[in-house]
This record gives C-alpha cells, sequence and structure tokens, in this order.
C-alpha cells in the first residue's frame, strides 16, 4: 500500500462521514445512513471508472466497506455532540476534495485519457459522490446550488496538479500541492463569499 493510497483511504472516510451526516439530517436510519455514507464516498469514482470502460475498484477491495461502516458508527457514537463535530467537516472536505481530484486525474492518465479529460474525471471523482447522495435523499443537490466555490477549487486544484507533474515533481508533493490549493480556494470562496456569475 502506497501513500498515496492511504490518503485516499483517510479521503474516503471523511466523505463516507459527510454522507453519514447527511442521512442524519434527513432523520435516516443506519441502513439509510450506510447508503448515503458510501454512495458519497465511492460514487464518484464509481462513475469515473464506468466511464474510463475499467473495473471499478472498490469491487476488489474490503477496505472501503470497512471505512462506511466505521464513519457511520462515528456519526451515531457521537451525534449528541454532532455541531461541533460538524465545524470540522468543511476542512476534512475540502481536503477530500483536492485527494480524489488528484486520485481520479492520475487514476485517468494511467488509462490512457487525455490531460482535459482526465480533469474533468478528477473533478468528478471528487464531486459525484455527493451529488448522487444528493439525488438519493431528495434534496437539491449541492454541487448545482449558487454558493462558494467547490467543483471550481477541485478543478483549479486539477489544474495545477498537472502543472506540476509536467515539472517533474515528486507524485507525494504535486499530491499535497494540489490538495493544500484546494483547501486554500475553498476557504478563501467562503470568507469572500465568491461566487461564479450567473448565467
Amino acid at each position: 500500500m502506497t501513500f498515496t493510497d492511504l490518503l485516499l483511504y483517510a479521503g474516503t472516510f471523511v466523505f463516507a462521514i459527510t454522507g453519514a451526516l447527511k442521512a442524519r439530517a434527513h432523520k435516516m436510519d443506519i441502513l439509510g445512513g450506510s447508503v448515503l455514507a458510501f454512495a458519497t464516498a465511492y460514487g464518484g469514482g464509481t462513475v469515473r471508472d464506468l466511464l474510463i470502460g475499467i473495473r471499478v475498484g472498490w469491487m476488489n477491495d474490503n477496505i472501503p466497506l470497512l471505512l462506511v461502516i466505521t464513519a457511520v458508527i462515528v456519526v451515531f457514537l457521537f451525534k449528541n455532540n454532532i455541531h461541533a463535530f460538524e465545524k470540522t467537516i468543511f476542512f476534512t472536505d475540502a481536503v477530500g476534495l483536492g485527494l480524489f481530484t488528484a486520485g481520479g486525474i492520475e487514476r485517468s492518465l494511467a488509462h490512457g485519457i487525455s490531460e482535459p479529460y482526465s480533469i474533468v474525471l478528477g473533478v468528478m471523482s471528487a464531486t459525484f459522490g455527493g451529488l448522487i447522495a444528493d439525488l438519493l435523499s431528495g434534496r437539491q443537490p449541492s454541487l448545482l446550488q449558487k454558493g462558494e466555490l467547490y467543483a471550481t477549487a477541485s478543478a483549479a486544484g486539477g489544474v495545477v496538479y498537472l502543472i506540476l507533474k509536467h515539472l517533474h515533481i515528486g507524485n507525494n508533493i504535486c499530491l499535497a500541492v494540489c490538495v493544500a490549493f484546494v483547501v486554500l480556494i475553498r476557504i478563501i470562496s467562503r470568507k469572500q463569499k465568491i461566487e461564479l456569475p450567473h448565467i
């Protein structure tokens, strides 16, 4: 298991917690929470792999299932203090966004996808899990709502990631800079209330 794998598993756990929190907001039972947690954590990567035409990665890996179960249990056990816990979700979600952006781009490039479309697939890897979870829970997808930069932050981080790779900088450094860049954009866009122009 590589360092990148460990970081991606951490991102998976973070997104699974986010999905479980959405389920709690909709007063779902523990099964519903598990479904939303798994959809949030692995929905984007699943769509990416299907579009590339390769076997879905988590189908040969038991760790994602354990991470989802653990995330649901954590949210269940800390439900009395969930408001304090939610304050960290914005930052951990931003880190997960960066991790899955870089991971999605890497996986796409490894299977012969061009760089522009690898960025598209990287953004899908990072954002479509939340989109699927929102659709399953019957709410307007947050990805499509007016608000601070989210998919845009992912795309910008992806561009930075590819530029660094072209400069032959170490992969772990590329990954770390990508994550930091995405987190920075998310923080700035929220504090400064930066939004994309309306159509």
